[in-house]
């Protein structure tokens, strides 16, 4: 398949006659899709504290079934009318994670991570990134907290790695990021601020390749990443002028809830708004969403819960108002995400028939938790690619690797292990492979 860079520099030497279309042209296509079907994005929203299997399992059920004659948990009602696109899981493990508060990078890796500790490999998002269509900006990471937290570090990192020891960045500031993907075809201020940075990283890449040069040659290796970052971000920057015309169909409105927001409900609400954009703009395939930011902590003052931070962990969620507000806000975030996907046609469909959405925890079912349950929902069925309508009941002996390798699977990248060694597998694997009942 051709590679990455070589595929983005084609796209900016021709953007101006290939973006007639409503959306940016699949080249990965036929190389990267399963040929009995699969997703041409992937959206995965991580809800912090931990995802309680009680807020989600409907009453009763203890076995494998249809979901269409019962009843959807308060928390997750919303979702009601889409039943027959949602699959429940219960069962799966993440013990060798070592969750405790959190299990950061080890989340979407499927593997050990703590508090400061990198990545030790590459996590699914990521993965998924390299074999599904290409896009301008493979993946995207936005992280939704209180907005103190939000104003303070409107980036950070907890979730998503491309590698051993490289963490991928979450946006938390809206702004930013409308800066980033819009801001070429803004006016005003927008498009002051969009130039000035932009001058900025221009001038910051030229300098660190030159200052790079004179480095011991294990130190130039390291500072070359760096180096790589601007040039990705100048890149990126180049390729969506080069689309302006397109662009100009999906950017969001600028409202006072990004420059001044009451609650931090409305920046995670324009989050959203912007990621919903560069999925329909053709922009990104992969999309993560950080509640939480991949940490114990979080606000939702927003949506009437007082409490924030970690001690909203030390609480049980189900029958918890508290907890129903959170999750309930979740729910109609995933209903937008489904009802704006359904809206743009594509092939014989829409883009939520070749959509997958993965919801679950950086933590397991709980925020203190050893990660024997990790409980799990799937909307979409990737024309007909996984099963949905339905709860499963796991055994609790495969591992959250084992819903990875079946994604990857999906996604036309067959993958018995995801990040797990023979020997890791033989003591927290029952099987190999993916998994056989969640996959049509």
């Amino acid at each position: 398949m051709i590679s990455r860079r070589k595929l983005l520099r084609h796209m900016a030497a021709t953007a101006g006659a290939a973006f007639g279309s409503p959306l940016l042209p699949n080249f990965g296509q036929a190389a990267s899709l399963a040929s009995g079907g699969g997703p041409k994005r992937v959206i995965f929203f991580m809800q912090n504290q931990g995802f309680d299997p009680a807020t989600c399992i409907p009453a009763g059920m203890t076995s494998n079934g249809s979901l269409a004659k019962v009843k959807l948990p308060e928390p997750i009602q919303a979702l009601e009318p889409f039943k027959e696109r949602l699959h429940i899981i219960n069962g799966l493990h993440g013990l060798h994670t070592s969750p405790s508060h959190s299990a950061f990078f080890g989340a979407l890796g499927g593997y050990r991570g703590s508090d400061g500790v990198p990545p030790s490999a590459s996590t699914i998002d990521y993965e998924l990134s390299k074999v599904l269509p290409e896009t301008l900006l493979p993946h995207l990471c936005i992280g939704m907290d209180s907005m103190e937290n939000m104003k303070a570090k409107p980036t950070v990192a907890n979730l998503s790695a491309s590698g051993a020891g490289q963490p991928i960045f979450m946006h938390s500031n809206p702004n930013h990021l409308y800066q980033m993907l819009y801001g070429g075809i803004s006016d005003g201020d927008i498009r002051k601020q969009h130039e000035a940075r932009s001058s900025m990283f221009d001038r910051i890449e030229q300098l660190a390749a030159a200052q790079g040069k004179g480095l011991p040659m294990a130190d130039q290796q390291r500072y070359g990443q760096y180096v790589q970052g601007f040039q990705d971000i100048n890149g990126l920057r180049s390729r969506l002028g080069g689309v302006s015309d397109h662009l100009r169909n999906f950017a969001p409105k600028v409202d006072d809830r990004y420059t001044n927001p009451e609650f931090e409900t409305d920046w995670h609400d324009v989050l959203l708004d912007l990621g919903v954009s560069a999925l329909k703009s053709g922009i990104t395939s992969v999309l993560t969403i950080g509640s939480g930011r991949g940490e114990i902590f979080g606000s939702w003052k927003g949506v009437g819960v007082e409490e924030q931070g970690h001690n909203l962990g030390h609480m049980k969620q189900p029958d918890n108002p508290i907890w129903i507000k959170i999750r309930q806000y979740n729910s109609r975030m995933l209903v937008k995400l489904m009802e704006e996907l359904e809206s743009v046609p594509e092939g014989s469909g829409t883009m939520m028939d070749h959509t997958l959405i993965v919801y679950t925890s950086n933590n397991a079912d709980a925020q203190h938790t050893s990660g024997a349950n990790w409980p799990v929902m799937l909307l979409g069925n990737c024309g007909g690619a996984f099963k949905s309508g339905c709860f499963t009941q796991l055994d609790g002996k495969r591992p959250i690797n084992a819903l990875y390798s079946s994604i990857l699977t999906a996604a036309g990248a067959p993958c018995d292990r995801f990040n797990m060694s023979e020997k890791m597998t033989a003591k927290f694997d029952s099987g190999i492979g993916p998994l056989k009942e969640i996959l049509a």
